[in-house]
């Protein structure tokens, strides 16, 4: 009683009064590279969960446990990938329902269908509009820091130019270029640099956890002996002995190999991973002289 009368004597009397802050909006992302941008976007005010963030786990192996239905019983937005990538998430949020929950399916921001390579997020373009949708989706949340909202969206969408012009300058210099991968997660960049992909129903096997037919892998022995393609990609999260014996072979046939990654690495933002990437090609192809 005491407490209150004190309250009403500020009132009163006019003296200030500490404001409550509202408590930030929970966030949960499937993925990290997705939580990335929606702390990005959301700052200070939101509170971000991302459930694969691991960079020694396979994604494709991934379980969900308890722990994460109960991060989706409180998530007031979700965020995953789709197109079969995460099947598990969209099990979970029909297991745990939610009338006021907004769910976010990149896939589906971006046109991408089950069948499509599921790396949407190798695509720049996927992440300036997750950037966008998320922007709209917090500011109809929490009107009262819509201001904030937006203008991290300005500040994301100009952090993403270094990304765009060094894909530019690649794709001057390497469009054309024969290339394989054990499989698909760098597929969307290597469009984007307009790299000719090959070795692609191997990539599809190895991603499916099946095994590449025999001509399939004769086909990709001979392109790496014979450097019909001047570089090899592999996933360094998913262990295929058949992958780890063309990267061997790669490298005892002096085609230059780089390593990419499914998740975030630990202590890099989505653009200093992909600039990462983007540099380790260019060392790896080098301008001729």
């Amino acid at each position: 009683m005491k407490m209150l009368a004190a309250f009403a004597l500020t009132l009163l009397l006019g003296i200030p009064t500490l404001a409550w802050a509202a408590d930030p909006i929970t966030v949960l992302a499937a993925e990290n590279f997705y939580g990335d941008v929606a702390q990005q976007i959301g700052g200070p005010d939101v509170k971000v969960t991302s459930i694969l963030s691991n960079p020694d786990q396979d994604p494709h192996l991934f379980e969900a446990s308890p722990s994460v239905a109960r991060s989706i019983s409180a998530a007031a937005i979700v965020i995953y990938n789709g197109i079969d990538y995460d099947p598990w998430m969209e099990k979970l949020l029909g297991a745990v329902r939610s009338s006021d929950r907004k769910v976010i399916v990149v896939a589906e921001l971006v046109g991408r269908k089950p069948g499509d390579n599921p790396h949407i997020w190798y695509d720049p373009a996927t992440m300036l509009a997750l950037a966008g949708k998320l922007t709209e989706t917090l500011s109809s949340t929490d009107p009262a820091h819509r201001s904030e909202y937006q203008q991290r969206l300005a500040r994301f969408q100009q952090s993403m130019q270094p990304i765009e012009a060094k894909i530019a300058g690649l794709r001057k210099r390497l469009a054309g270029t024969p290339v394989t991968a054990t499989e698909p997660v760098f597929g969307y960049m290597f469009a984007a640099l307009g790299m000719q992909i090959r070795n692609q129903s191997f990539q599809l096997a190895v991603m499916n956890n099946t095994e590449p037919s025999a001509s399939d892998v004769a086909a990709f022995e001979n392109d790496l002996k014979t450097h019909q393609v001047r570089m090899l990609v592999y996933n360094s999260q998913a262990s295929d002995p058949v992958a780890v014996r063309m990267q061997k072979l790669a490298k005892e046939s002096h085609v230059p190999v780089v390593a990419a990654t499914e998740t975030e690495p630990p202590g890099k933002s989505y653009q200093t991973w992909m600039l990462g990437e983007l540099d380790a090609v260019d060392r790896a192809l080098p301008e001729r002289q």
